[in-house]
């Protein structure tokens, strides 16, 4: 029987009963342990005999008012198989995300998504509901109501199920409220306006609203139904690198883009109706991220009247014309049948490459095919489409931004049905056969996978190969193979009162248009424009759509594709249930001898940081550590608004850690691999020289865990301190996180330079934050640690802070760190050490002080000292997150150390999403100008959820760093980097340029 836990009950769990973290996988061969369900604990004074170690599954109920954001974050730290956090009926205002991570077989519900509203609008956080490598989830019953970013979010997810939810944002109208949701969840589609300024009869959008609604991204057996989404400035329900997904009788109204499957590798749309957004439909393929796409199924749905204006910040969704029923590029093997596309402006369908976007062999992702095949429509009705082309944004265009003219340039070309578009529009673009590039390779030099047509099968850890291959398309003879790499259109219903298709041949024939603007600039109107055009061969469109008439060509059609089938659910019996009560307070609540570890203890989580007895002073974590425990510091460190920070290793006695590094591609992003019961321990403090204080704040654990599979993985411990009744500091456990004012006044240890300032916001990140940060390829999962990387601890020992003297950490030996745990017998595997003047190990990887000019050989201010101190903060800041397995890997921006700075590390790469977070522009990176540039605007910002970056663990924006990341920018990175002329020029026909 599930145990009901009220707020009371769960203020009462949070720190008693469930006091125990998150399991995962892993490789490692788990330490030898002496537990048993049965058994008493050895040494515990208190034992009384067995108990029972795991409670059973519970539900967390959660009812509106005051605590509701407490006892949320209280419950979705604790979310163990089989628990179930239900929210009551009414409107919950919550000014924290709801963050599920690193669990499995859990359910969210609310009464329905007409009694249950959740509103972010006050959060601190960017998304709504969010759940990170989570193994069998499902979300039923409720709204997100106002999230900042995205609503709900499910990244990593095996198995995940959203039924019955709502997305909704207020948009540019009044603020839904607890007053008025009852009428305002309810939106119709009756007028939608066409230009920004229209009247908005409806729902008035807003391009400050959230990027996504409802979004599955990374994952795998996916299913959403029953749901909708209202208002989101990019997509509304939208489905991203995902393996398997269904997207099935769900309603999307008044985004830019109702539907999305993104680089899919098997997606259905089944059953749904997108009315008023921007564009109905989309099924492409994005360039630069983790997967590519194939094989998605559209039937049954309807797309009508998606003629609101594009209201997008940026980003390829920016760029899709209002008026369009369904848009497809960069994607093979679609199939759409049994669809009603109603009342589009542009068109029902466009059929579109990139090649028209970026220009023949153009497109920097090489790994990226540019055109879509295998497509086949059919059974469709098709009525009113191409009645009114949406005009170019013109100061987009001077932007850079030439994607806009899409609409313009199909209605320039239309010949018999001036300035109008189609039912269906194809840019009529096919790729050659490029015989000279051969088959890619991978990272090893040997060929990447391949389908069962040939096809490669690339993911983010291929390197970029120097041409698309395409040979799979093409027989003996160099034909194009027909009809499996073209596309069939039949048996379609297609109203009369509509051009019913058009090929306009791309950018065909306006080299002519641009040469003789140069002659004469007036030429570039519509009338001008088109009269040139007209007496160019083959440049205007053409109406003949027996081109895809494949019967008729071929004798036969594209078979149709597979429906989707999500597989049942398999648990991965790798997390545990709760622990119990009684087993967490007998370990906790053992006798140690002195100086000696609780080690049994860390198998859970106890409340109080002193009943580990992992320091000399239990009111001091800065004091000697126990148990052979060894400080270190780090050669850049992570930014904690100013906080300096004590960390020590406690190996347990008799193991040793195993020297990795990144050298020859073995362990590019990992630490150290640190033995089974390790506890590494962060204390932050804030320091006042000019008092001569030191506040301590908050020490943080990680520890390396065995589950009941045998699996070790890493687990995150927040301790907030505070002084008791009796005076005393106490250290007790704050899973659920916290904030602290906080003030400082010191010089840094490395650069000498002044810090002083204050905040009344340092964040306390709660257990689930950790994992957000401290999930990478570590060889166990959870939080691993991200600071003790060789490259990291190449340097002599030496205390953040003076504080302390020569007492407790201030008296350890001031030796390379490296070397001194070698010699203590703490490390094993790590080469002989040759050792400068300095303390730095010179044949093995170092990473420099980021804010010490020439720390790293090269000489002071140099371009190759100021990048190599930019990439050493971007690694340490932010490359946990932005690696192809971190929290941020579907982004396709990765700051990995060893990573060649191109495209995938920011170089003019566009935003996967818009929104608020891409600040209004359009690369991550514009050589020459950081004002252009996304990570700038990033990086500076400090009271916005969707722009800040890193958008937890900060208050405030670190300013120091900031300007050594714009300086990187505009004097170092040029247009001579890899992919550093892509960012865009002048022109309007950028595919034109040479």
């Amino acid at each position: 029987m599930k145990q009901n836990l009220t707020s009371t009950g769960l203020a009462v769990a949070l720190t008693t009963a469930l006091l125990s973290g998150c399991s995962g996988g892993g490789s490692d061969a788990p330490a030898a342990s002496d537990r048993d369900n049965n058994q008493a604990v050895a040494g515990d004074q208190t034992a009384k005999g067995p108990v029972d170690r795991f409670s059973d599954g519970r539900i967390f109920t959660i009812n509106p008012g005051t605590g509701a954001t407490n006892d949320m974050v209280a419950a979705m730290i604790q979310m163990r198989p089989g628990d179930v956090m239900s929210f009551g009926c009414g409107f919950f205002e919550l000014d924290q995300g709801l963050l599920l991570q690193a669990t499995e077989n859990i359910r969210i519900e609310g009464c329905g998504k007409d009694e249950t509203v959740l509103s972010f609008r006050n959060s601190v956080n960017v998304t709504g509901l969010e759940a990170l490598n989570v193994r069998g989830i499902t979300v039923e019953g409720l709204t997100i109501l106002d999230s900042p970013g995205d609503a709900f979010k499910l990244k990593g997810v095996k198995w995940g199920t959203l039924r019955d939810v709502r997305a909704i944002w207020s948009g540019g109208g009044t603020p839904i409220t607890a007053d008025n949701y009852g009428e305002r969840l309810h939106v119709a589609c009756t007028a939608p306006p066409f230009n920004e300024g229209d009247p908005a009869v409806d729902y008035v959008p807003s391009s400050a609203s959230g990027r996504y609604g409802i979004y599955p991204v990374e994952s795998e057996n996916i299913l959403v139904e029953n749901s909708e989404s209202v208002g989101a400035s990019d997509a509304g329900i939208y489905v991203g690198q995902t393996n398997t997904a269904i997207i099935r009788n769900s309603r999307a109204v008044y985004n830019v883009m109702g539907f999305e499957i993104e680089n899919v590798q098997g997606g259905e749309y089944d059953n749904n109706v997108a009315e008023c957004n921007t564009g109905g439909f989309l099924i492409y393929d994005l360039e630069n991220i983790t997967q590519y796409g194939d094989t998605s199924v559209m039937l049954n749905n309807i797309a009508s009247n998606n003629n609101t204006y594009n209201f997008a910040h940026s980003g390829l969704v920016s760029a899709v014309p209002r008026g369009t029923g369904f848009i497809t590029l960069g994607y093979d093997n679609i199939e759409i049948f049994n669809n009603v596309f109603e009342d589009h402006s542009t068109a029902a369908v466009i059929y579109t490459s990139y090649e028209l976007i970026d220009g023949k062999d153009k497109t920097s992702d090489k790994k990226l095919d540019p055109y879509t095949e295998g497509l086949h429509i059919h059974n469709n009705i098709m009525r009113n489409s191409g009645y009114d082309l949406p005009p170019p944004d013109l100061e987009a265009v001077l932007d850079g931004q030439v994607e806009t003219v899409l609409p313009t340039l199909i209605g320039i070309k239309n010949a018999s049905n001036p300035g109008k578009g189609a039912h269906i529009v194809w840019d009529g673009l096919l790729d050659d056969l490029d015989a000279d590039c051969g088959y890619p390779l991978d990272a090893n030099g040997e060929p990447v996978p391949m389908d069962e047509n040939g096809k490669p099968i690339h993911t983010n850890a291929h390197p970029n190969p120097a041409c698309h291959y395409n040979a799979y398309k093409f027989n003996a003879m160099a034909e194009r193979k027909l009809p499996q790499w073209g596309s069939c259109f039949h048996s379609n219903d297609l109203g009369a009162e509509s051009q019913p298709y058009m090929n306009f041949h791309g950018t065909q024939g306006l080299e002519l248009v641009l040469a003789a603007a140069e002659q004469d600039p007036s030429i570039l109107s519509p009338e001008g424009i088109q009269s040139i055009l007209e007496g160019a061969s083959g440049a205007m469109a053409d109406t003949d759509a027996s081109v895809h008439d494949c019967q008729a060509r071929f004798g036969q059609t594209l078979a149709a594709l597979p429906r989707v089938v999500i597989p049942p659910y398999e648990p991965s019996g790798d997390i545990d249930p709760a622990p119990s009560e009684e087993y967490i307070n007998r370990l906790c609540e053992r006798n140690v001898s002195p100086g000696s570890v609780n080690r049994r203890a860390l198998e859970v989580n106890c409340p109080r940081l002193d009943q580990y007895n992992l320091f000399a002073d239990a009111q001091d974590p800065r004091s000697t550590p126990n148990e052979g425990g060894v400080p270190f510091v780090l050669n850049s460190k992570l930014f904690s608004d100013y906080s300096t920070k004590y960390r020590v290793a406690f190996i347990p006695p008799g193991t040793r850690a195993i020297y990795y590094d990144g050298q020859n591609g073995g362990n590019l992003n990992g630490a150290l691999h640190f033995p089974n019961g390790t506890v590494i321990a962060k204390t932050f403090t804030f320091t006042d020289e000019s008092q001569g204080t030191e506040e301590l704040v908050e020490t943080r654990l990680l520890i390396r865990r065995v589950g009941e599979s045998g699996k070790p993985f890493w687990d995150g411990l927040t301790y907030i301190w505070e002084t008791d009744a009796s005076g005393n500091l106490v250290a007790n456990l704050a899973m659920g996180g916290g904030t602290r004012a906080v003030s400082w006044h010191y010089q840094d240890s490395n650069s000498g330079r002044l810090l002083s300032g204050s905040t009344d916001h340092y964040a306390i990140p709660n257990a689930n934050q950790c994992i957000t940060c401290h999930s990478n390829d570590d060889v166990a999962s959870g939080s691993a640690p991200i600071g003790p990387k060789p490259r990291n601890l190449n340097r002599p020992y030496s205390p953040e802070s003076s504080f302390m003297g020569t007492q407790g950490q201030g008296g350890f030996p001031q030796l390379n760190q490296l070397q001194y745990w070698q010699d203590q017998g703490l490390i094993t595997g790590m080469p002989t050490l040759t050792i400068d003047g300095r303390g730095i190990a010179t044949n093995v990887e170092r990473l420099p002080h980021w804010n010490v000019p020439g720390d790293g050989g090269e000489e002071a201010g140099s371009a190759a000292d100021i990048e190599q101190r930019t990439r050493a903060y971007l690694e340490v800041n932010c490359q946990h997150c932005h690696n192809d397995r971190g929290a941020a890997s579907n982004t396709g921006f990765y700051l990995d150390h060893f990573r060649p700075v191109n495209a995938s590390y920011g170089i003019c790469k566009k935003p996967t999403a818009t929104g608020g977070g891409s600040c209004g522009r359009q690369h991550v990176i514009v050589p020459g100008d950081p004002d252009a540039s996304i990570v700038s605007c990033r990086v500076g910002s400090d009271n916005d959820p969707q722009r800040m970056m890193p958008p937890i663990g900060r208050s405030l924006a670190h300013a120091e760093a900031l300007e050594l990341l714009d300086n990187w920018i505009a004097n170092v990175v040029t247009e001579d980097y890899e992919n550093g002329d892509a960012c865009g020029g002048g022109t309007i026909f950028q595919s034109l340029a040479q």
